[in-house]
């Protein structure tokens, strides 16, 4: 009873607070003291530019992946996604974000292979096995946690091992009403309870044990990303944000970009404080886009040009792991950052007499990125310049659509707007696949704007496995010359691939059993990836690809979760360590290359347009296949070598 109580004073507080104060802001960056703070001044952090700095993104892209054995992986999964309206198409039962169907495979499922990309590169490189112990948190919000649990065991854990895996429970909170903050009820002591916000992650993961069991894996830091963003892992963001925290021995980071005018998105800033014993403290933190309006800060205001030089919360982080348990552990207000009362969602529920009702609330949220407001640094005297060199926390920066793209929420029918959507995140994925693959000398049309797609759809669909990099420069070795025309689509589900002068009008599919590597039992009895070993290989050489490829007129076509209808399409399947190479051939019509495990399927000219010759793979080859790419760091730069042999 005693927590119910000063949950519901704390709503009262902040209620009462939201109604009657308003903080007057300079945004020219003269000091303005607020009512009763200490508050003195916000400005746009600095930091660098990953998009901009090649030579010192590349490096700090090194640090992270030699500081992968060292580094954890943290994924708050408890939300409700209420604004995707998700079903069990079987059983009518709402579903979870984690659960969302997204380019063919659960958002759950894309986190883990885009972690698995990152050890798979680490592999390359060092020769050595890398397992990231992976914590999630989960809630009871439509059976989140018994979901996510049976989804991972329905994929044995991704071939990491049961061991490798900490999930904990988030606790619900009652929601309330906008207007007098009290509980919103469904019948007699049966409140309409919600997750409370992410930020209550860190004081469960010392009470649960999960610091110490990250700790007993020997990790130091961890990376932090939402389930919802689907291209938080492109090219080197995550592991330049994580191999600076670790090189420099920081306490938090933030991967930031641009921010967008009228997104539910909240902004990083830096804050300048003077406390009551005269010292300055600096440091990064965030303000929700809940809590503008508290500040001051309105979209569409004269400050509006002003608010759009701030950049965005992403909600993508690097944390040391000792840092942010020293600060939980002490039980103090601080173990619950960020307190805000959001009211800026509708509540729709049923009460006791089965009537419908919609009314304006939330709940009680603490913020999980706001535990950077525990690392404020302190001096003695005001700084006026490079501030952020002195800080415990950190701020790096990329393009917009490499950090940040999110399927939060449903596009609604025939609306122009697609930010948040699962639609407009799979137009970034396209934009950063073009970006991707142009500079390799392949003619690749540009994305056009949303609202082409809201007309005719997509002008392609490419998918590339994140094995095949994930960094960009290491991708664009793997590929050179060649063409995709307007209409095709190209999916690659293998990382040992090579394309060199294809041209592609139609569909090509490459699929592959072992990806990265394959499944070996260990001294454990779990069933662990082995990365690099048995994995399926395409080779693709001066050779054309013609069919008719997707029929994009199918009216049951949804783009963004692949389901969609094709005339005709060349696919190419890989049972275990099988290989697939073709060269000077056309490959027209619709044709399904199917090679078992143990054999290389080889295409060549012939007298009716192309032979076929299927070998078995020589037993001293079995492992490591006819041939590799073998990686190499030279200075702050990753170069492949094609080995056969």
């Amino acid at each position: 009873m005693q927590k119910q109580v000063k949950y519901q004073i704390k709503v009262l507080e902040l209620l009462a607070c939201s109604k009657s104060e308003r903080y007057s802001k300079n945004w020219s960056g003269q000091k303005n003291h607020a009512i009763d703070s200490e508050f003195l001044e916000i400005r746009a952090p600095i930091g660098p530019d990953l998009s901009q700095n090649i030579e010192y993104a590349s490096q700090a892209a090194l640090w992270g992946i030699e500081g992968l054995p060292e580094l954890g992986e943290i994924y708050p999964l408890g939300g409700s996604a209420d604004r995707l309206g998700l079903v069990d198409p079987d059983t009518g039962e709402c579903l979870p974000a984690a659960m969302l169907s997204y380019c063919g495979r659960t958002l759950l499922e894309g986190l883990i292979r885009d972690l698995q990309a990152r050890e798979f590169l680490y592999s390359k490189i060092y020769g050595k096995q890398c397992i990231t112990p992976v914590a999630i948190m989960t809630s009871s919000a439509k059976n989140n946690h018994k979901r996510i649990m049976s989804l991972c065991e329905k994929f044995g854990w991704f071939g990491r091992g049961r061991s490798n895996f900490q999930l904990f429970e988030q606790p619900l909170v009652p929601a309330i009403g906008a207007d007098d903050g009290l509980w919103l009820v469904t019948k007699s002591f049966a409140p309409i309870c919600k997750p409370g916000g992410h930020g209550v992650i860190w004081k469960l993961a010392h009470d649960r044990g999960i610091f110490k069991w990250f700790y007993d894996h020997g990790r130091k830091g961890a990376t932090v990303r939402q389930v919802s963003n689907v291209v938080a892992a492109t090219d080197l963001t995550l592991l330049a944000l994580s191999g600076i925290g670790l090189r420099q021995k920081k306490k938090l980071g933030f991967a930031s970009c641009k921010r967008t005018a009228g997104a539910t998105e909240g902004m990083n800033v830096l804050i300048e404080t003077k406390n009551l014993d005269g010292m300055w403290e600096y440091g990064l933190s965030c303000i929700e886009y809940t809590e503008f309006e508290k500040y001051g800060i309105t979209e569409g205001s004269r400050s509006q040009g002003r608010l759009e030089s701030f950049p965005a919360n992403t909600n993508i982080l690097y944390v040391d792991l000792h840092s942010v348990e020293k600060v939980v552990s002490t039980n103090s207000e601080k173990s619950l950052p960020g307190m805000v009362l959001n009211l800026k969602k509708p509540v729709a529920y049923f009460d006791q007499f089965g009537r419908k009702h919609s009314v304006s609330g939330g709940r009680l949220e603490c913020t999980m990125q706001n535990i950077a407001d525990s690392f404020f640094n302190t001096s003695s005297s005001q700084c006026y310049n490079d501030v952020e060199d002195i800080l415990d926390t950190y701020i790096v920066y990329n393009e917009r659509r490499r950090v940040t793209s999110s399927a939060k929420k449903t596009r609604k029918h025939a609306s122009v707007s697609l930010h948040q959507t699962p639609d407009g995140a799979l137009l970034d994925i396209l934009r950063n696949a073009h970006d991707l693959l142009s500079p390799c000398n392949i003619d690749v049309p540009v994305v056009e704007s949303n609202e082409k797609y809201v007309d005719s759809g997509p002008p392609y669909l490419i998918l590339l496995h994140p094995a095949l990099g994930p960094l960009w420069e290491v991708t664009r070795q793997k590929f050179s010359g060649g063409s995709i025309s307007r209409g095709s689509e190209l999916q690659v589900e293998v990382a040992e691939f090579l394309w060199r002068n294809v041209q592609l009008d139609g569909s090509l599919i490459v699929l592959s059993e072992n990806v990265m590597g394959s499944l070996k039992i260990d001294e454990n009895g779990e069933s662990l990836i082995h990365y690099g070993q048995r994995c399926g290989r395409c080779k693709l050489e001066n050779i054309k690809v013609l069919n008719k490829g997707i029929d994009w007129n199918g009216e049951d076509n949804v783009y963004w979760k692949l389901e969609v209808q094709r005339h005709e399409g060349c696919k190419i399947i890989l049972h275990g360590n099988a290989e697939f190479e073709a060269t000077g051939v056309v490959l027209q019509g619709n044709h399904v290359f199917e090679v078992p495990d143990g054999y290389k399927l080889k295409i060549s000219p012939g007298t009716s347009g192309f032979e076929a010759q299927l070998d078995q793979i020589e037993l001293d080859k079995q492992d490591t296949g006819s041939w590799y790419w073998n990686y190499k760091i030279e200075g702050s730069h990753i170069k492949l070598e094609y080995v056969e042999l």
